[in-house]
């Protein structure tokens, strides 16, 4: 293996790079990104007074393999001394709230909250979990969230809880979505023990193993719920490509929109606006239909499995009020479908990360996430919907939801096209079918990405790693 092409210069083809440059097997490294920046969703606007905005992911989870792979790959990177931890017993951790029949309710927590009636939900949630343990299994391959969570936990947790829950993470309709694909350890916790709540307590199936470096010890030890970084998840991806530089073995192309790949003698031929370049091997961590526009045509059933994979659009808004404006503390709220279906929910992001506040004078900052699986219901096709329209429903939100009257001192709206792939029911089937086929055909083609095997951004960086070891064996 002499030339690695990596497609993509998102977190996917980022995570990707850096897993082949720990390979001696790999000579060149090839990453092609069609924007004008590495990182993809990752993405943070720096305000020259210190203040800190986020518009794609704002904090991500240490928990589990996956959680600590990614704080293993930062503290690699000399970024541990910019990690902002926030706990488990903090308040953004401990309150987060629903806002159901125009009011907000905080979410069940501890013995407490789940031992008796706690609004909107009409009874204790220890009845519902109770009860789950009598409930039979499926023989279903796989079903939807929402039909999976009513059938063992009940309709009203899948009609409000989960339903606002896959439309924060997600952006997604859980009718639609897959449990199998979205969330895998509920799907395995019942075929493996019968049942969630057992699954949670016995464990169920194989977990990956990661050994736990410096800093995912002390995530660990110090009981952190999520983390961030000083200057803004943008410095990740930005860490990483520093890093590549550095190697010497990794080309970097910004704005190098790739047109056409082709099978060759020695792997592939990747047609460019502005010239060709050959690889033995390609990885790509493209959206799934851009992938499938540049495949040839003897790619034909992959190109319409991969064009099968739908994604959909948020619109971000960014707002910051002067002075302290919330009612209530927590990490923020989430909004089920049948109480607004365009408005997904709003960010308190003040309250986990103030380190991100400008430092002169008390402000607010928060993130109003709308549209996603209902972009078009609400506000029509992308391209028609103004910054300004965007910027008056969120604004309204945060008036009717957090009853603030003042307009925001400084707002930014950015709208996320495709940015969130939905895994429907099924999706399993559709991701085995595509490695199956360039196996059987022995394409030198790797798929890595938020489009397979899990949307986060520690589940992207897995995937990554995973394709580079599937390719060389272990790198680590």
């Amino acid at each position: 293996m002499r030339t690695v092409a990596v497609l993509g210069g998102g977190i996917g083809g980022l995570a990707a790079s850096y897993y082949l440059c720990k390979s001696p097997q790999v000579t060149k490294v090839i990453l092609l990104e069609a924007s004008s920046r590495f990182g993809g969703w990752l993405w943070s606007t720096r305000r020259s007074d210190g203040a800190v905005f986020e518009h794609g992911p704002r904090g991500i989870r240490p928990a589990g393999a996956v959680g600590s792979n990614t704080l293993n790959m930062v503290d690699d990177l000399g970024l541990g001394e910019e990690i902002l931890p926030v706990s488990y017993s903090h308040v953004a951790s401990r309150n987060r709230y629903l806002y159901v029949n125009g009011q907000l309710h905080k979410m069940p927590s501890g013995i407490s909250g789940i031992v008796r009636t706690v609004p909107p939900f009409s009874r204790p949630l220890l009845l519902s979990v109770a009860a789950e343990i009598l409930v039979n299994k499926t023989k279903n391959d796989d079903e939807s969230v929402h039909s999976f969570v009513s059938r063992r936990l009940g309709k009203e947790l899948a009609d409000i809880a989960v339903d606002s829950f896959c439309r924060g993470v997600f952006a997604g309709d859980c009718r639609k979505l897959s449990v199998r694909s979205c969330f895998p350890v509920l799907y395995n916790a019942e075929q493996h023990r019968g049942s969630i709540v057992l699954g949670m307590l016995l464990g169920s199936g194989e977990a990956q193993v990661i050994t736990r470096g410096p800093l995912a010890k002390r995530s660990k030890k110090e009981s952190w719920a999520q983390w961030s970084l000083k200057r803004g998840m943008q410095s990740f991806p930005e860490a990483i490509a520093e890093n590549l530089q550095q190697s010497g073995r990794v080309q970097l192309h910004k704005e190098a929109v790739v047109k056409q790949i082709d099978p060759s003698a020695s792997g592939w031929q990747v047609r460019l606006e502005d010239g060709v370049l050959s690889a033995d091997h390609i990885i790509s961590a493209l959206p799934a239909k851009a992938l499938s526009s540049v495949l040839p045509r003897s790619c034909q059933p992959l190109t319409q499995q991969l064009q099968d994979i739908s994604s959909v659009t948020v619109a971000v808004v960014n707002l910051e009020y002067d002075g302290s404006i919330l009612p209530v503390m927590g990490f923020g709220h989430l909004v089920p479908s049948s109480e607004d279906r365009g408005l997904l929910g709003v960010v308190y992001d003040s309250v986990p990360f103030p380190q991100h506040n400008r430092p002169d004078g008390q402000t607010t900052r928060l993130t109003v996430m709308m549209g996603g699986a209902w972009f078009e219901e609400e506000f029509g096709v992308p391209e028609a919907a103004t910054a300004e329209r965007l910027l008056s429903r969120a604004t309204e939100a945060v008036r009717c939801h957090l009853g603030v009257t003042a307009a925001p001192s400084w707002s930014r709206v950015i709208l996320h096209r495709d940015c969130i792939p939905q895994y429907y029911e099924g999706h399993f089937q559709r991701v085995e079918s595509m490695r199956g086929f360039i196996k059987n055909n022995n394409l030198a083609l790797s798929l890595t990405g938020s489009c397979y095997d899990g949307v986060s951004v520690n589940d992207v960086i897995f995937s990554g790693r995973t394709a580079v070891e599937e390719l060389l064996g272990t790198v680590l």
